[in-house]
């Protein structure tokens, strides 16, 4: 527990109510229907991300772009090749995160204007352009800018994909839903990995431009089945427009039952937690730091951000190439090869993990990821030193060098604990709905900001200071650490009307809960915006057993 207070939620009376369906999702014909699209339309969204990073990783194994867009030079072992100069390589790779961070400040306001799904299909659709200009590049300013395109279409759909998964699904799956929507970046960066082994072998452009558009390949799934799926029900009620938020909640969350107490509880507490929000906010960008919760809040948020980036990963995934020449790979086909064998690793920890992790206490898997990724770093610092020194003495040390892969590949591990397999699942839950998007906008800020800052200044550190340079990571995942072990509420285990006024007052909370025990106790509070009348109950403890009550 840290030394501040953390944060409470209001009492869990529709969590309680959750925990009674033994229902499995997979049973429910609609549910499983809702879980079929949402993971191509909004889960999948990160495939894109996925994709894009190990395909500015992969092209750097390719003498065909590193000649198109570099010069001659010499590798450690004295062999001829070209390279890319260290800066230009930081712009290339930081222009994908430039381009997300000069469109924040519109995503927000186009997901609250237009609805989530069109945010998506906007931002998919800037994602095809950008990979057809990538891919037709004809000279480096071009395929900069179509780097940028690229960036500025992933935001909108994080943003509203990430939100989409937390608000249409049902609150037992929530967490694993979001925890998976970061998962699904491996996919992506498997397929490119695999694409670019593939392509290794056209000596020509070709191996570069092929990959690049491959890109749009998931955005044009996503423009084709985003319509597919429902509006977000808090969406649709932030704009009056009940009667469709309740019809998708009946249809999705009770299997068509109109008379689910649950779906009358739920309803209840989304129009009385937004309306709470909406009367405080201003829903404007002075909301993030209007208030000392929502300061804390947006504190949090740019911390996870800057930490998502900041935590070493970069430097893995995107400058891999640049290490393993460090430590005595030049071979292509050996560096494409353990490329894209640490990126099958990583999809398969990945995914497990995001399966695992929703189930424990979000601080325990935070600091439990930063303290194993401390670990690795210190392992891998020592081990890089050592392979060094052995090649500055004209020899090679066989052993470092395989404990420096051991270490990258150790490394997503801890990662995907935390900043990988929660970090949606934990803003989704952190933010109301009213500021859900602002939020996650705040977290793209910091962490595109940290990674254009990373991804420019990775390739010159690693010239200019070789291993000395793993020190500053070092440095910064302890302080990740002590951040989340002072500031990181707990929220696991609760729906996210009920963790709206998590850092409020406990009287705002406790509005909302009073709503929910009135449909509970007497029905619905408007039956002709939210269905029919619900059970009548004496008690609360008739609806949820008294073993279940205790927070």
């Amino acid at each position: 527990m840290g030394l501040i207070d953390l944060g409470k939620e209001s009492d869990p009376i529709l969590t309680r109510l959750v925990d009674e369906d033994k229902v499995i999702w997979y049973k429910k014909r609609n549910l499983r229907l809702l879980y079929l699209l949402l993971y191509p339309t909004c889960m999948g969204i990160e495939i894109t991300s996925g994709f894009d990073s190990q395909l500015i990783n992969g092209v750097q194994f390719l003498p065909p772009w590193l000649k198109y867009f570099g010069h001659p030079a010499i590798d450690v072992k004295g062999k001829d090749t070209w390279m890319v100069d260290a800066p230009l390589l930081g712009m290339v790779a930081s222009a994908y995160s430039l381009g997300a961070i000069l469109m924040v400040p519109v995503v927000p306001w186009a997901a609250q204007a237009f609805g989530r799904r069109w945010s998506i299909f906007l931002g998919s659709a800037l994602q095809c352009v950008g990979a057809i200009i990538q891919g037709f590049s004809t000279h480096v300013a071009m395929y900069i800018i179509a780097r940028m395109i690229l960036g500025a279409g992933i935001i909108f759909c994080i943003v509203s994909g990430s939100a989409m998964l937390g608000e249409l699904s049902y609150p037992k799956e929530r967490p694993m839903m979001t925890s998976m929507f970061n998962a699904s970046y491996f996919v992506g960066s498997l397929i490119a990995s695999g694409i670019v082994v593939r392509t290794s072998t056209i000596l020509n452009d070709w191996s570069w431009r092929i990959p690049s558009l491959l890109q749009c390949c998931p955005s044009l799934l996503q423009m084709g089945l985003v319509f597919f799926l429902p509006e977000s029900p808090r969406y649709l009620i932030s704009k009056d427009r009940r009667d469709e938020a309740f019809d998708i909640l009946v249809h999705y969350h009770a299997e068509g039952d109109r008379d689910s107490l649950f779906v009358k509880a739920e309803m209840s507490q989304i129009e009385t937690t937004i309306a709470l929000e909406l009367e405080a906010a201003k829903l404007s960008w002075w909301d993030m730091v209007r208030s000392p919760g929502m300061r804390r809040r947006t504190f949090i948020a740019s911390a996870m951000g800057l930490y998502t980036q900041w935590s070493g990963n970069t430097l893995i995934s995107f400058y891999l190439a640049k290490i393993l020449e460090l430590i005595g790979y030049t071979d292509v086909h050996t560096k494409t090869m353990i490329n894209l064998g640490n990126t099958a690793w990583s999809f398969i920890n990945g995914t497990a993990i995001a399966l695992i992790a929703p189930r424990f206490k979000r601080r325990t898997m935070f600091l439990t990821g930063a303290c194993g990724m401390l670990a690795v770093y210190v392992g891998w610092t020592v081990a890089q030193q050592r392979a060094l020194v052995a090649i500055e003495n004209k020899s090679q040390n066989k052993g470092a060098g395989i404990a420096v892969l051991f270490f990258i590949y150790m490394y997503s591990v801890w990662y995907n604990i935390g900043n990988n397999a929660l970090t949606y699942t934990y803003l989704i839950e952190l933010f109301p709905y009213a500021e859900r998007s602002r939020g996650i906008s705040i977290e793209q800020f910091f962490g595109r900001g940290a990674a254009f800052f990373t991804n420019f200044v990775n390739p010159i550190g690693i010239d200019g200071a070789g291993w000395k340079y793993l020190i500053m990571y070092i440095a910064l995942i302890l302080c990740e650490i002590a951040t989340i072990y002072f500031f990181y509420p707990e929220t696991q285990g609760r729906t996210l009307e009920e963790l709206a006024f998590l850092f409020e007052d406990q009287a705002i909370a406790d509005k909302a809960t009073t709503a929910v025990e009135k449909t509970i106790h007497f029905g619905s509070p408007d039956d002709r915006r939210v269905g029919e009348p619900g059970i009548e109950v004496e008690h609360i403890s008739e609806a949820v057993p008294a073993e279940k009550s205790e927070k």
